[in-house]
């Protein structure tokens, strides 16, 4: 029965906290739409203009992968140049930090509290606007709010998942296999490193696999070094969507995807060795809180990584188009 109920809390729970993501990442893009093009050319003018807009759009699509792609998408399409692009990649890996930085406010026991807010604006909008033109698409003012409350949902959905994950430390505590897996990810922390590219690739989802590691973290069954290696093996499996979403297009989306996977690769065997003071950075924002600290890692080495590499660039190489072969 033991491993039944971890089956389903961890399936349950890992379904609720992806699907949260892709929700809130499905609502807001299908609302930016063709305002995404405009809002671009105005954001990116410098690399770093660039880096800042990177940022904000993984941040508030809780998804720097489909910020990539869709710059991949750009850069092939002849909108961005790719000096612009390579800024806006650095900012994905910095605004990708917010999603796993609010796991770490432990806000997971306002999930249904949001799940209930972000009910009532959708069915406001329905009530105001779809009820009284029978059906028909709903005006103009409450589309933000449509999707909005769509985007909330989907946050809701995120912390009620990971409240649900969080739920498994006393079971995950019962097993003795577990343990042992976890022993040895913590004395060899290259196998959770390269565990966790293998997983990120596979889900397309590098916070949903860092914030495993800060339930695990957090019932005292993973040490914070060990979810430390899990944060730089995620960095680099993330990059495999975008990898597969540039083998279409041209040099130019080749550029974007080869140059994610070298920032996020050349960013963890930098700091792998230095893991030990990474943590101690880390313990120091957050002393008596393993979960927290792998999140403060996750961001402090990104943000250290994309800061390191943002003169890059304005290298010579900015003034090449963008999708020439």
């Amino acid at each position: 029965m033991l491993y039944v109920d971890l089956l389903l809390s961890s399936v349950v729970g890992f379904v609720l906290l992806i699907g949260g993501m892709k929700l809130t990442e499905a609502a807001l893009s299908r609302w930016a739409g063709n305002r995404l093009a405009s809002w671009l050319a105005r954001a990116t003018s410098t690399p770093l203009r660039g880096f800042l807009f990177g940022t904000a759009a993984s941040a508030t699509l809780q998804s720097s992968t489909a910020v990539t792609v869709l710059t991949i998408g750009f850069v092939n399409a002849g909108w961005i140049t790719l000096s612009r692009s390579f800024g806006v990649i650095l900012g994905t890996n910095v605004g990708t930090t917010v999603t796993t930085e609010i796991m770490s406010l432990h806000l997971h026991r306002y999930g249904w509290a949001v799940l209930a807010v972000s009910f009532a604006g959708w069915l406001w909008t329905a009530a105001t606007a779809e009820m009284r033109t029978a059906g028909k698409t709903p005006s103009q003012s409450m589309v933000p709010l449509r999707y909005g409350s769509v985007a909330l949902a989907g946050f809701g959905f995120l912390l009620i998942g990971f409240k649900i994950l969080l739920g498994m430390g006393p079971l995950l505590q019962q097993s003795g296999s577990f343990q042992s897996l976890m022993e040895a990810a913590s004395n060899q922390p290259l196998i959770g490193m390269l565990g966790a590219a293998a997983l990120t690739a596979a889900v397309h989802s590098s916070s949903a696999v860092i914030g495993m590691a800060m339930v695990v973290a957090g019932t005292g069954s993973l040490s914070p070094e060990a979810g430390i290696a899990v944060v730089l093996g995620a960095n680099v499996g993330t990059c495999f969507t975008g990898l597969v979403a540039s083998l279409g297009g041209g040099r130019g989306g080749r550029f974007v995807a080869l140059s994610q996977l070298a920032l996020n690769v050349g960013g963890a065997l930098l700091f792998l060795p230095l893991m030990p003071m990474l943590h101690e950075a880390a313990e120091r924002m957050a002393p008596a809180d393993p979960s927290a600290q792998i999140a403060h890692a996750q961001t402090i080495f990104n943000v250290s990584c994309s800061v390191l590499a943002l003169p890059l660039a304005y290298w010579p190489w900015k003034r090449q188009r963008p999708g020439s072969e």
